[in-house]
């Protein structure tokens, strides 16, 4: 199928399961392909975060019986198991698990798929090998375990809560639609706020407690008819029947939310959840029950998007925003599959001699259609959908690599996402980095939002505490645009402080706006924190920040943002001995 060679470019001259396409794959670390051949006899695809197939086994190729009859010209899992013998919903499933899992979350594990003609059922589990490698296992199973209602009662309940389980709550209401003669029902889906923060402080035997505290009260809510369930996680249903107007499942939804915003005393220690309702209701948004689902779930979606801790009924719209939301995510895992992302590099000066002190990196997206693309038309799209993780870890290796070919004293300076801090894992991501490039972590530098001080500050101050033990520099960007007050930056483990281009931007002289750079220059001074001025532009604006105490600059006005073949040119012109043409500042 695919060849990966030593630079890293992909070979698409192999053929799929050939004898040359196995040998390459066993260029990974035999621990990696250890660790996932756990039973020989399932199917076994390791796929990397750009969703290339890196190995697979023999055994692959015949359960999902790939065709093979077309070049496949893509070396992504989705493509293949779109060639697979899977039927539709079966292919549209394993699609969305797999996504939502390299996203951070989403369902792992025993997840029932079905061929074409329904002669075979397969059970896939995901797990992860790494920061950089995922497997996707596959096991046979019998028709009659393939995807159906639970076989057995015991089936019928989780084993956490003691709720009814997903798929006796899908039989339940499948049943209830299928009644003589039918009376509207309503799906009420549901997952918690700030559950994962619940875990990562209190430990997830304290998580555990409060998911069947919070069951036990749900059930307490409703109605002896009504079924309530857990979908797994932190995720509920209950099925209202019968719901023949709105009425019903507003009132419900309102008790539960009132609910869980309450504060819980778990072993000791006072937990806060809050949680967010997708409704829908038979038979306007959906005749079968696999439709209300869906529905609701989109509905669920959209309640936490506009603000967690509401509820929403389904709209026929957000079909649309969901497939929008999917179409983009898609693209952007393509884009960097394909290499179609640049990472482009804006020089960064000292104030006084105008010698070049380091580059941001800056991401681009180089589109086949639309030309070169900034972030901002982009990475908000990357957020919402959960790819800017992937990305966000390969913009980190590239720029590390890059600054290994630039003189030592010049650092680079990278922007996190608050997502990739949410992952738990974005020490370990920073230190594989440094490792497979070796560039020292005193030259890099990690840019975090003022928006990241408002999350979970225990596990925030940990991680840069982490980064701080590799050397690692911290810089808190674009300071001034509203969340973050002087007093938290002393509070914060900071190396520089990059003062927001609205603040420094302006032409003239605005007392208001220079008094707060000052104060923020003086902070720093106080702490020994450097800080940097965003956005310059004019000798101007230059000036007036040499006489306001800035360290370092960027802006237009020592070069934009340009691609790794123009470094050197700009190297050469910022690192020689007059630096820089400057303004000298008057006293």
């Amino acid at each position: 199928m695919t060849k990966i060679n030593e630079t890293g470019i992909i070979d698409t001259t192999i053929a799929a399961g050939s004898p040359q396409w196995q040998e390459t794959s066993l260029a990974l670390s035999p621990l990696v392909l250890l660790s996932a051949l756990e039973d020989p006899n399932n199917g076994l695809l390791i796929f990397d975060l750009q969703l290339r197939v890196m190995h697979a086994t023999s055994q692959i190729w015949s359960m999902l019986d790939v065709n093979f009859e077309e070049p496949i010209t893509s070396p992504e899992i989705l493509q293949l198991l779109s060639r697979s013998a899977l039927d539709a919903a079966s292919v549209a499933t394993a699609k969305d698990v797999i996504l939502a899992f390299l996203a951070g979350g989403g369902k792992a594990d025993g997840v029932l798929l079905r061929n074409k003609d329904g002669s075979r059922g397969l059970r896939m589990r995901l797990r992860s090998l790494g920061p950089e490698y995922f497997a996707a296992s596959f096991e046979s199973v019998l028709p009659d375990v393939a995807p159906g209602p639970p076989a057995s009662a015991s089936e019928d309940r989780d084993w956490l809560t003691g709720l009814a389980t997903r798929a006796c709550f899908e039989n339940a209401l499948q049943q209830a639609l299928n009644r003589v003669p039918q009376t509207p029902v309503s799906v009420l889906l549901l997952d918690l706020d700030r559950f994962k923060a619940v875990n990562d402080t209190l430990g997830h035997a304290a998580g555990d407690r409060l998911l069947r505290l919070l069951s036990d009260r749900l059930k307490s809510l409703t109605r002896k008819s009504n079924l309530v369930a857990r979908f797994g996680g932190d995720e509920f249903a209950i099925l209202i029947d019968p719901s023949p107007t709105r009425e019903v499942p507003i009132g419900i939804a309102k008790r539960i939310l009132d609910l869980a915003q309450r504060t819980y005393l778990i072993d000791g220690q006072l937990a806060n959840v809050g949680t967010s309702i997708g409704i829908a209701q038979s038979p306007g948004d959906g005749a079968d029950g696999q439709t209300l689902v869906r529905n609701a779930d989109l509905a669920l979606y959209q309640a936490k998007e506009t603000g967690r801790g509401a509820y929403l009924f389904f709209d026929p719209s957000m079909e649309r925003r969901a497939l929008d939301r999917r179409t983009s995510e898609l693209e952007l895992r393509k884009a960097l599959a394909l290499r179609q992302l640049e990472v482009h590099y804006q020089p960064q000066v000292n104030t006084v001699t105008g010698r070049l002190v380091g580059f941001e990196a800056l991401l681009r997206w180089r589109h086949p259609e639309r030309g070169l693309l900034m972030p901002g038309s982009f990475l908000p799209i990357a957020e919402e959908v959960g790819v800017i993780v992937p990305i966000g870890e390969w913009v980190l290796r590239t720029a590390c690599r890059e600054a290994l070919k630039w003189p030592e004293n010049i650092v680079i300076a990278v922007n996190a996402s608050p997502l990739q801090f949410d992952t738990g894992k974005f020490t370990e991501t920073v230190r594989h980095a440094l490792q497979i490039t070796g560039l020292p972590g005193e030259r890099l530098e990690i840019e975090i939002t003022e928006g990241i001080l408002l999350r979970n500050s225990d596990m925030i101050m940990k991680t840069l505490h982490d980064l701080r033990a590799m050397k690692v520099r911290i810089a808190m960007d674009d300071f001034g645009t509203g969340y973050a007050s002087l007093s938290q930056l002393a509070q914060f483990p900071f190396d520089t402080i990059k003062i927001d281009r609205s603040l420094t931007g302006f032409e003239g002289d605005d007392v208001k706006q220079r008094s707060v750079v000052r104060a923020i220059t003086a902070l720093g001074q106080s702490l020994g924190v450097c800080t940097l001025a965003e956005g310059v532009e004019t000798a101007e604006q230059l000036a007036r920040l040499q006489m306001d105490g800035c360290d370092s600059l960027q802006g237009y006005l020592f070069g934009k943002a340009v691609p790794p073949s123009e470094l050197d040119d700009v190297i050469s012109r910022l690192c020689s001995p007059e630096g820089t043409t400057m303004v000298k500042a008057e006293d």
